[in-house]
């Protein structure tokens, strides 16, 4: 990933420009940390990135909602920190609900397609009806470059190597240049909008558009509140999420939420993110491993697959 810049057009890095020299005054509560970050493209693959445009409380307006909601029975926690971790831990979620926040993503079609998955959101996409996009797609890094994983239908597995991950590379970037290069010229117009040749009409832009692969990058405003951001991250900032959107997932995660939210995100980390919820099965050999008792899948009442994901969770445990 490179500096911010790069991944923004000229209007865009002129945009920035003036929003971050501007300087105004408010009485609501804001959160410094993340004012310095505010409009910043935080660069995400080769040419995608993520920007706060705005936001709406921080940690003390999730412990202002709670102690309205739970009134006097909040005495018994002291601190704001404590609460959070109280409200987090024993998922009680409304309070974060009261927190929002806006942001502005360069992504590739495909990604956005499984992001938009999450419902909980207001969405504003890029309009190829109405302008015509550019000429930038996603090339994977080589070591992102996998072949099909042989235990999972949704994973990777090994990574290609030598020739054939150049041919895919080759492939992957002559399809995309050979259709964008289709669009422009059904299309018959350039950058600006101008006519190509005057001998030919063009397609409309709302057509066009079809021709190009999911690898082209779009971009969308994307608003949602504290309370669904987290259940957003616990999937998509997960190991287990494909690589490109978990790309986007982890910048939100290290780079905003925790300047946002610090005492929030520490309490995800520990309860979410970093946590592992058990069924009542597999509590139940937990506490047999706890007793001394040796178990073995064929006599734990799991599945080989809830087995083999139990056994990945406590591995390096001293169970």
């Amino acid at each position: 990933m490179g500096d911010g810049n790069e991944v923004l057009s000229e209007a865009q890095a002129a945009e920035v420009a003036a929003q971050r020299g501007q300087s105004l005054q408010t009485l609501r509560a804001t959160v410094p940390a993340l004012e310095a970050l505010l409009y910043e493209a935080l660069p995400v693959l080769d040419h995608g990135f993520v920007r706060v445009i705005d936001y709406m409380g921080d940690d003390s307006a999730v412990v202002q909602a709670a102690r309205v909601s739970y009134g006097t029975g909040t005495r018994k926690v002291r601190e704001d920190t404590g609460l959070i971790r109280y409200l987090l831990r024993h998922r009680h979620t409304t309070p974060f609900e009261m927190c929002e926040i806006k942001f502005h993503v360069k992504l590739p079609i495909f990604v956005a397609r499984q992001w938009i998955r999450h419902r909980t959101a207001n969405v504003n996409e890029y309009s190829a009806r109405y302008s015509i996009l550019d000429n930038e797609f996603y090339l994977p890094a080589p070591e992102h470059l996998a072949a099909q994983s042989t235990a999972n239908r949704q994973g990777r597995g090994k990574v290609l190597e030598g020739a054939e991950a150049a041919r895919v590379l080759d492939v992957l970037r002559d399809d995309a240049e050979r259709a964008h290069a289709h669009y422009v010229e059904m299309l018959n117009e350039d950058d600006d909008g101008e006519v190509i040749d005057d001998s030919r009409t063009g397609l409309a832009r709302e057509l066009a558009r079809m021709n190009l692969s999911l690898g082209f990058y779009t971009q969308w405003y994307w608003k949602t509140d504290l309370h669904n951001l987290l259940h957003f991250l616990s999937l998509r900032a997960d190991n287990h999420a494909q690589y490109e959107i978990r790309a986007y997932a982890d910048v939100m995660l290290e780079k905003v939420l925790k300047a946002w939210v610090p005492a929030t995100y520490a309490a995800f980390m520990d309860y979410a993110y970093g946590a592992v919820s058990l069924s009542a099965p597999a509590l139940v050999v937990v506490k047999r491993l706890l007793a001394g008792e040796a178990v073995e899948q064929a006599d734990s009442g799991l599945s080989p697959r809830e087995w083999r994901e139990l056994e990945a969770a406590l591995k390096g445990s001293s169970l």
